[in-house]
């Protein structure tokens, strides 16, 4: 069954939010893991891929917009199809997907800004009340 880890993140601003997935991205792509970020529309998708380029420049990111090259390891979408990939989903967009439980793991960033933190509550008690495993992770200020 998939495995549901929440990032909680003490800062209210929601840019940290995408920085830290970018950092997460890092982590797993050093791990050797395939990556779709789930977007909420294409224009969220656009400032992520930006941010993706010019993250870490001594940490080249190889990813692209679903749809474009599909074999990258490091994907971006907004739609309902989430190509090829089934191993890691950074869901950044404010509700689950239907497709989530095709992935190996899952990853949901909060921060504690209202509009992201409450929405993201409530797909903690989606995640629970359909039994998937959830761990939280709390982060410190880097």
């Amino acid at each position: 069954m998939t495995r549901v880890d929440f990032y909680l993140l003490q800062q209210q601003q929601t840019l940290e939010r995408n920085r830290f997935a970018c950092r997460l991205v890092n982590q797993l792509y050093r791990q050797g893991r395939n990556i779709y970020l789930h977007c909420a529309d294409e224009a969220s998708a656009g400032a992520l891929d930006e941010l993706l380029w010019g993250f870490a420049p001594q940490a080249f990111l190889p990813h692209g917009l679903l749809g474009g090259a599909d074999d990258e390891r490091i994907a971006i979408g907004w739609k309902d199809n989430p190509g090829h990939h089934r191993d890691v989903m950074i869901n950044l967009a404010l509700s689950v997907p239907e497709f989530v439980g095709r992935f190996e793991r899952v990853a949901e960033v909060v921060v504690q800004a209202p509009e992201i933190r409450d929405p993201l509550r409530e797909s903690w008690k989606y995640y629970k009340s359909r039994g998937y495993p959830l761990h939280n992770n709390k982060i410190q200020d880097p």
